[in-house]
């Protein structure tokens, strides 16, 4: 068993008091112990604190100059295969174990989210479920199959809504049995000695190496796909019938595409919005379970 977290670690100091604790204890956004220990170790890393602040702006400038290099190159060019296993890859090698359990997470939970939006329609919408067990399933252009499937759920959802004259609308039951803990450890995440990149350094690094082995249509579509956190977000909310949720999200607006410069910011964003919602639904999802009224107010009460 890992040894607790430094911020934890240390207890509190009330003349120094420390803002990573103060974080963790802090329980007025949605999110389970576990993760959020994860997310802070993560953010509170060396890397993070030393090494994003040279990488961002390199990998900004990278960003415009695959730009340009892009302009004469062949707009159909990709190599998509060889892009996802330098990613899984790089991540097996040098990512974080933190940082690489909650990109697999957010696989499950984006899968769990839109069976969730699918399920409670009311029309019938497919949905192609993406769920890595191992880093290496993730070379299976996943990365991309992930975007495309956010869009699939907007389409297919929606042109099924207008063929049978039917809105999204509050569910006095929503059914949540496809909400459940992803069956993702972070005990099984590598830890070499290399393995010590924060996530926001490693989808900093990673999203010029998307940009050049993507046509600029599949970077373009991953990079906008952020804008739909606000989308998924009014699905989740009006099926709940909670509008309130929606303070949660960051990414907006669907409507205003955002330079993909600040692609990997949002990625994170995305990354954190995602659990937040995930936690809310678990927690409806055990009120409902309970059969109390009272239970389901407290748990969406708890979930502000």
């Amino acid at each position: 068993m890992s040894p607790p977290p430094d911020f934890l670690a240390a207890g509190h100091d009330p003349k120094d008091p420390d803002p990573w604790l103060a974080l963790y204890l802090d329980r007025s956004t949605p999110l389970p112990d576990a993760v959020k220990e994860a997310w802070l170790v993560d953010s509170s890393s060396a890397s993070r604190q030393y090494l994003l602040p040279i990488i961002r702006p390199l990998a900004r400038a990278f960003i415009v100059l695959i730009q340009l290099v892009k302009m004469v190159m062949p707009k159909r060019w990709s190599a998509s295969r060889t892009l996802h296993w330098i990613l899984a890859e790089g991540m097996k090698r040098l990512v974080a174990p933190e940082a690489n359990w909650l990109v697999m997470r957010h696989f499950h939970l984006g899968a769990q989210i839109l069976a969730f939006i699918a399920r409670n329609s009311p029309v019938p919408v497919e949905t192609t479920p993406l769920t890595p067990v191992a880093l290496d399933e993730l070379k299976d252009d996943l990365f991309v199959k992930h975007d495309i499937n956010l869009f699939n759920l907007v389409i297919r959802l929606n042109q099924a809504l207008r063929e049978h004259g039917e809105v999204l609308a509050p569910v006095a039951e929503p059914d949540f049995s496809m909400i459940q803990e992803p069956a993702v450890r972070l005990e099984d995440m590598p830890r070499g000695p290399l393995n010590v990149i924060d996530l926001q350094t490693a989808i900093e690094c990673f999203t010029p190496i998307f940009q050049f082995f993507l046509t600029d249509n599949d970077f373009w579509r991953a990079a906008n796909s952020l804008q739909l956190d606000e989308t998924i977000g009014l699905y989740a909310a009006t099926i709940l019938g909670a509008p309130q949720h929606l303070i949660l999200l960051n990414n907006k607006h669907p409507l205003v595409p955002m330079s993909t410069l600040r692609a990997g910011y949002r990625l994170v964003l995305h990354g954190l919005s995602s659990e937040m919602l995930h936690a809310l639904l678990t927690r409806l999802k055990e009120a409902q379970h309970g059969d109390s009224p009272q239970a389901r107010a407290q748990a969406e009460a708890a979930a502000l």
